[in-house]
């Protein structure tokens, strides 16, 4: 199945709703008390809220996208669209359906005259991160501690559930050369050349990737924080490193922050060197969106 072939289309029917939450099933390893729930998702459609399905040449739902008005911060009267839920069959992912559903979204935030859409996910994402503050010009300067406390589904069992925010102003230039390809990333080469992350992963005798044990100090106009480029692979393997890589990076984030610092850019290319492939988000002090 071709990228072209998907369809991007507002949920409309109680059938579709239902299919919806069959996906955020699978897509997550929900269990029932988890899944946002029909009732709901329709009062969001029918209220300046947004449900979106992509949908195959078999008019099968393969992804889904949901969010609903909020407010601004720094005052009352501005709005911006809370994007709350993101997700993509296993078999569609990697195949640009998330980015799709994401442009839609943007369409439709921008036909109400809005001029952000905000969400929030695991900083220690890859795929995640590459899409929201890599491709699609999203940046963070809000790190939120355990924002949902212990949860038990597949993904964030066991861990904290540290969260960026990511702030996504749709109507800037920097959002819309980053969509039109007019801003291309740097490489990681060319950056890790000129500053070197603070967090250099190291790589042990049986392969797996951890942190260091002692990161670089948060220095320079620009600065590069580096995150596992497989996080999950970790997990199963040794739970230990991955609580590792959550602590030191969960720090780094909120002091960075804390100093003026924003995730601009976020970079995952393959290296000559070990590990294979590395990841790193690239941080700018005083950056202001234009």
């Amino acid at each position: 199945m071709h990228i072209d072939r998907i369809r991007i289309d507002r949920l409309t029917t109680p059938e579709e709703f239902h299919v919806c939450e069959e996906l955020q099933r699978r897509v997550w390893g929900m269990d029932d008390i988890d899944v946002l729930p029909l009732h709901m998702m329709i009062t969001f459609q029918r209220s300046g809220g947004l449900v979106l399905g992509a949908f195959d040449e078999r008019d099968e739902m393969v992804g889904f996208l949901l969010g609903f008005l909020g407010a601004q911060d720094g005052g009352p009267g501005r709005l911006k669209h809370c994007s709350h839920m993101m997700g993509v069959d296993a078999a569609w992912r990697g195949r640009g359906v998330g980015r799709r559903l994401k442009l839609a979204q943007r369409d439709a935030a921008l036909a109400q005259g809005l001029d952000l859409v905000t969400w929030t996910f695991d900083p220690l994402e890859s795929r995640n991160a590459a899409l929201n503050i890599g491709r699609l010009g999203g940046v963070c300067r809000t790190f939120i501690s355990d924002l949902y406390g212990p949860m038990d589904d597949a993904l964030n069992a066991g861990l904290s559930t540290d969260r960026f925010q990511v702030d996504w102003w749709i109507a800037s230039d920097h959002v819309a050369h980053r969509l039109e390809g007019v801003a291309p990333s740097p490489s990681l080469d060319d950056l890790m050349a000129a500053a070197p992350p603070v967090n250099p992963a190291v790589v042990d005798d049986d392969g797996l990737v951890r942190p260091p044990d002692r990161p670089r100090a948060l220095d320079g106009e620009r600065i590069l924080i580096e995150i596992p480029a497989d996080v999950r692979t970790i997990k199963a393997r040794d739970f230990a490193a991955a609580r590792r890589w959550r602590e030191q990076t969960s720090d780094l984030f909120q002091r960075a922050f804390a100093a003026g610092y924003t995730a601009v850019d976020f970079i995952s290319e393959r290296s000559g060197a070990a590990p294979a492939r590395r990841s790193v988000y690239v941080l700018q002090r005083d950056f202001e969106v234009i």
